[in-house]
């Protein structure tokens, strides 16, 4: 597409086996301890300028964000100010609501100011007590009425954010009396979830944020079947052996998978967010169909886990 990268990372954050393909895309990897909003900022400014950088993302959340836009903004390589960054964050905690109602995550796409809605996805959890999230299915089962009353909802955040370029990511409680935005990131969508929108789209969610930094407003088909990743539910404690993963990827309907482990690997239990590292990828014609698939892909994947007290 034309587009030249350079990636900035915290260490701690990037992960071994993701390494080589940052590198493989970038015209160099750049290491730097977020905590540290100086050295953050002049590695921002120093690449910048070394490099004639045309435009500043920020395609994660947490703490660093502010201090990365910032620095974009004052280096005139942002095309969102800061506050839009600050009211987003400070709307993060979003409206309560109950742990029960069912919630879609909503991509979107600004071009120029006008808000365009890729596509939404559905969460699976672990039920009651604790509705821990357990993967995700697109596209979300909902009618067009549906679609169209959440997607003005998260148009209406956006707007009021000011927000003017990117990609967000929005996460929407279903309640009885209409949908509420739980929480709304200006990122790509987390935990997969573009990868779900390839499979059962064909659709690239993160090479249109480059479309869209040309002006152009995307195009979005029309899913032709389900998509789905089931994280796998695993206890914590020290792994001590595991089998099952070869089977599970020469799996016909199976479209990828990740089980980030070694033996003597400290393994996160279900309900922190490091457990969503391991996951299956399942594709089939109906939700029913790729909800069986995750739990045979589970079934498939046998481990013995020795927990530390």
């Amino acid at each position: 597409m034309g587009f030249r990268i350079w990636s900035v990372w915290d260490t701690s954050q990037l992960e071994a086996d993701f390494a080589p393909r940052v590198e493989e895309f970038s015209e160099q990897l750049l290491t730097v301890d977020f905590a540290d909003e100086t050295g953050l900022r002049e590695t921002l400014s120093r690449t910048a300028r070394s490099h004639g950088i045309d435009t500043v993302l920020h395609c994660g959340h947490g703490s660093s964000v502010l201090p990365v836009v910032r620095e974009a903004w004052r280096l005139g390589l942002s095309p969102n100010p800061p506050a839009v960054y600050e009211r987003l964050q400070a709307d993060e905690g979003g409206d309560w609501a109950p742990a029960e109602a069912p919630r879609v995550s909503v991509e979107t796409l600004t071009v120029n100011g006008a808000h365009h809605v890729l596509g939404m996805t559905a969460q699976r959890t672990t039920g009651p007590p604790h509705f821990f999230v357990t993967g995700y299915l697109h596209p979300a089962p909902l009618t067009d009425d549906e679609q169209k009353i959440i997607g003005t909802v998260v148009e209406e955040r956006l707007t009021a954010s000011g927000y003017r370029s990117g990609p967000a990511h929005t996460q929407v409680a279903l309640l009885p009396h209409g949908p509420r935005i739980v929480s709304c990131g200006a990122h790509p969508g987390i935990d997969r979830i573009p990868l779900l929108f390839e499979i059962a789209r064909g659709f690239d969610t993160e090479a249109v944020v480059f479309t869209g930094l040309q002006g152009r407003r995307p195009v979005v088909p029309d899913a032709h079947q389900y998509a789905e990743i089931g994280f796998f539910l695993l206890p914590e404690g020290r792994l001590e052996a595991y089998a099952g993963t070869e089977d599970i990827a020469v799996t016909p309907w199976v479209r990828g998978a990740r089980f980030p482990y070694a033996v003597g690997d400290w393994v996160a239990p279900t309900g922190d967010p490091h457990a969503r590292r391991a996951y299956v990828v399942v594709e089939g014609d109906t939700p029913e169909v790729t909800h069986e698939r995750v739990a045979k892909a589970r079934q498939d994947l046998v481990t013995h886990i020795r927990s530390v007290n």
